[in-house]
């Protein structure tokens, strides 16, 4: 950059100092051009004047000659004067352009020295603000490297590349869930050591009533996987073997893989019969779906569905869905076994209202009879004389007082109120 300023400076220079130069050169010129035109006039009228003047004057005398020829001689010297007057006119000129071609090219330096050193200081501030720009940029590209080898020092340990899978699925899962709605590191073989890295807790149920989980693990063959986009990148380097190697073994490790998932933690009826393998990058999802028939392969042999950071979200999505209208539609047949009962049983009510009632009919007609018999009792007493009421106590014990049973109308009145106050609560099975 400093290499091409300094060459538009330098041209720009130049290109102005050749204009200044023509400019003045094409005055002096044009200067040069006017004065010898004008001598070249001048002289050629005053010899077509003396050959105009010889013409008339050949026919006459001698001393008219002579007296012409004086004539001639002090024209001559005149001219000769005019001539020296001109020179000397002509050198003052040269002299006062010289001068004013000298301060034009003192002003003209002058100014292409302070715009000179003021692009000079304004590329020089450019430069250096740029300089400190890629100063910056190749300080932030150092941390980019330092981070970028912790990253593959990171990648290169297996169980801290496991790790990273294993963060990365959880992040998604804490965004689309509920803490109540998946478990992690769960066992889901009873009397196994195994552990699934999180389960997803399905709206179906067991037997058990227990609810039903869906094992996912997070994979990450990256070594296999790196192998191969280095054969990809330097194809035309290797033989057509060492890519079919780098193919197979990629395809071996996804096997392997789906192959410890299914054999780990896939346990019906307490998981489902298949299971999620989490794979943590894009490129390595688009790897295995790009190969014919692996992606299909692993869900018929090994009933395991690989997924990548993109369609988890949408494919647990439409697992949750799928089982939830499963879920409802067997307690809907639940709840219609349920209502079949409660009609059953609503039935043997209506019976049981209707003895209840003939039994009510039968203490009302034995109460009917016993009013009949006190009656008859009253009258045959009739003409037994009545004993003092202290009498009687003694007799017979305290007798009770019927008044404290009576039922008072204003009591009946705010037992009513009371009534109407409280709302009827519904009905519920």
């Amino acid at each position: 950059m400093i290499r091409d300023e300094f060459s538009r400076n330098r041209e720009e220079i130049r290109n102005n100092s050749k204009g200044s130069r023509e400019e003045l050169s094409n005055s002096f010129k044009n200067l040069s051009e006017a004065l010898q035109n004008s001598f070249r006039d001048t002289k050629e009228e005053l010899s077509k004047s003396l050959k105009s003047f010889e013409d008339r004057s050949g026919a006459n005398s001698k001393d008219f000659n002579e007296v012409q020829r004086q004539k001639f001689d002090d024209l001559a010297v005149r001219l000769e004067k005019i001539k020296e007057t001109v020179e000397i006119n002509l050198q003052k000129i040269q002299e006062q352009n010289s001068k004013k071609l000298d301060e034009i090219r003192g002003t003209v330096d002058e100014k292409l020295q302070s715009t000179l050193e003021k692009r000079f200081n304004e590329s020089f501030n450019v430069i250096s603000n740029r300089l400190d720009q890629v100063h910056q940029g190749l300080g932030e590209m150092q941390k980019l490297a330092a981070g970028v080898g912790d990253l593959k020092k990171v990648l290169t340990n297996v169980k801290t590349r496991g790790n990273l899978g294993e963060i990365q699925l959880g992040s998604i899962l804490e965004q689309i869930f509920s803490p109540e709605q998946y478990s992690k590191n769960s066992i889901v073989k009873p009397g196994s050591l195994e552990r699934v890295e999180y389960t997803i807790k399905l709206p179906g149920r067991n037997s058990d009533n227990s609810p039903l989980l869906l094992p996912i693990d997070s994979k990450f063959p990256n070594e296999d996987y790196q192998r191969l986009v280095e054969a990809y990148e330097n194809v035309a380097n290797l033989t057509p073997k060492d890519i079919e190697d780098a193919n197979k073994q990629f395809e071996f490790s996804i096997k392997k893989n789906a192959k410890d998932i299914r054999d780990k933690y896939i346990n019906p009826p307490l998981t489902t019969d298949f299971a999620i393998m989490f794979v943590p990058t894009e490129g390595l999802y688009a790897e295995v779906l790009r190969r014919t028939g692996l992606f299909e392969l692993l869900q018929r042999e090994y009933r395991v569905t690989v997924v990548g950071p993109t369609n988890l979200v949408a494919f647990l999505s439409s697992l949750q869905m799928g089982f939830r209208t499963l879920a409802i539609e067997k307690r809907s047949s639940e709840v219609w076994q349920i209502l079949g009962a409660v009609k059953t049983q609503f039935g043997d009510f209506g019976k049981i209202l209707d003895k209840t009632k003939k039994k009510l009919q039968e203490v009302t007609n034995v109460i009917e009879d016993a009013g009949t018999r006190s009656r008859v009792i009253e009258r045959k007493l009739r003409t037994v004389q009545e004993l003092p009421s202290e009498e009687s106590v003694i007799l017979l014990g305290k007798s009770v007082d019927l008044d404290d049973d009576v039922i008072e109308p204003s009591s009946l009145d705010d037992e009513q109120e009371r009534e109407q106050r409280e709302p009827e609560l519904p009905f519920e099975f």
